[in-house]
């Protein structure tokens, strides 16, 4: 029996959820066109922010788009990515009774996008800002004696004396800082995920944010869309 898949078509990594056995798996690969080929009929829904496969031709009766996504107020231009993380964390807070006034989706990608939504379900607006990877890479690109370091652990000092180190104690500090100012001004919750995302849950937590931690929200959320649409609920 072929696999069920969604996948979600990011800027850098392409996002598989697989049903095997009646539950859902999720994983982070670089795109793998003989895998994306090689599904026929089982791809159930896909999406896409970054680029599209030149060679395969996605199916467009497969594509999800914002008006499958429930939630309200949604601008056209708005990234499915974060209508999917919207929608997945909303469900989430309502089913264990911590929507309240609303939450923040933080999906700490290629970009660091924040997305509000309220308790009623309303898109409520955002931030976005250059992601980890996106920050190191322009340190390097715009100046002369600083290099790319990638990502990597961090260590303990808060004041790194190594350049490399400091270029990403520099950047982590400043999703914290924008993260956390967001919480200040609307005290709301966050609803963290995305490839980086571990990299700032120390950090959120040792400053007493309230945080919640779903690594693959937006693939949730594109699992749930998926599910309405298969009901007839979707559109």
């Amino acid at each position: 029996m072929a696999t069920r898949c969604c996948l979600l078509i990011g800027n850098s990594r392409w996002h598989w959820a697989e049903q095997k056995e009646g539950a859902w798996h999720f994983s982070h690969a670089e795109p793998d066109l003989d895998r994306l080929e090689s599904l026929g009929g089982s791809l159930l829904a896909w999406a896409a922010v970054g680029p599209l496969p030149l060679v395969v031709e996605l199916n467009p009766i497969r594509q999800l788009a914002l008006n499958h996504v429930p939630l309200n107020a949604l601008p056209p231009w708005l990234g499915i990515d974060r209508a999917l993380g919207g929608w997945g964390a909303l469900r989430r807070a309502q089913d264990s009774g911590k929507a309240g006034r609303g939450l923040l989706v933080a999906d700490a990608g290629t970009v660091l996008s924040l997305t509000r939504v309220t308790g009623d379900g309303d898109f409520a607006g955002g931030q976005l800002v250059a992601g980890l990877r996106l920050q190191l890479a322009a340190m390097a690109h715009g100046t002369k004696d600083l290099n790319d370091p990638g990502v990597g652990p961090l260590g303990c000092e808060r004041f790194p004396v190594k350049t490399s180190e400091a270029m990403r104690r520099g950047a982590i500090q400043a999703l914290l800082g924008i993260l956390l100012e967001a919480q200040r001004e609307t005290k709301l919750p966050i609803w963290l995920c995305g490839g980086d995302a571990p990299l700032l849950m120390e950090g959120l937590r040792e400053r007493g944010s309230e945080v919640f931690y779903y690594p693959d929200l937006v693939l949730e959320g594109m699992v749930d869309a998926q599910a309405r649409i298969s009901r007839g609920q979707g559109l």
